[in-house]
């Protein structure tokens, strides 16, 4: 099945929520969310209509997997993973997806997007302790550390990523980031609140227990 390409602001209208796929325009006044705060199409205003229970928790894993950029069979794969391990499974799910190579090269600032970091994994520049994957789905766990594939440390992308790297603050809790060597050390595992978005994960759960 194809991935879905289909325009990304209407993802985040839709889900009524920054999802963050533009990268840094989403941060600015041209973000659609502000331009626009209601859903897509010609009724997208007059939407009022509440959801019925199950249109509730649809919606809610709709709007991960936009978040994540990951289609329903990986998406479900992931959660079956985690579904028995101890803990909530919920807090369990989104650390799962939060420790995907793509979304952990995007948190530590090495891509502007998630779109852009599974672009740059599947290129082959990033390397997982020193060597190359090339797989977004990878799974970081802790004490892994992420940086540019040696053989395209000088490749343009990440020469002009540097300075920029340099400045930045606002790394998560769990990924240690060292601007001098341009990696990033995972050193936790990701909490729910590390999202920066509020996501009623139990939703889901119940989603796929019925």
């Amino acid at each position: 099945m194809a991935r879905l390409t289909d325009a990304k602001c209407r993802k985040c209208r839709r889900a009524k929520d920054k999802l963050f796929l533009k990268g840094d325009r989403c941060f600015t006044p041209k973000c659609a969310i502000i331009r626009k705060p209601y859903a897509p199409g010609v009724h997208g205003k007059k939407t009022s209509r509440g959801l019925s229970e199950y249109g509730t928790q649809l919606a809610v894993k709709q709007k991960i997997k936009r978040l994540y950029g990951v289609m329903e069979r990986q998406f479900r794969k992931h959660f079956d993973d985690i579904k028995h391990k101890p803990g909530l499974v919920g807090d369990n799910f989104i650390s799962r997806l939060e420790r995907r190579l793509d979304n952990t090269v995007y948190r530590a600032g090495l891509a502007a997007s998630r779109m852009q970091a599974r672009q740059i994994v599947n290129h082959g520049l990033i390397a997982v302790n020193g060597k190359k994957v090339t797989i977004p789905s990878f799974e970081v766990r802790i004490g892994d550390e992420i940086s540019a594939n040696a053989t395209k440390k000088n490749n343009n992308y990440f020469v002009n990523l540097e300075q920029a790297l340099k400045n930045k603050k606002d790394f998560p809790a769990w990924i240690n980031f060292d601007p001098k060597t341009m990696a990033a050390k995972i050193t936790a595992d990701p909490k729910r609140e590390d999202v920066g978005i509020n996501l009623d994960t139990q939703l889901v759960v119940e989603y796929y227990s019925r």
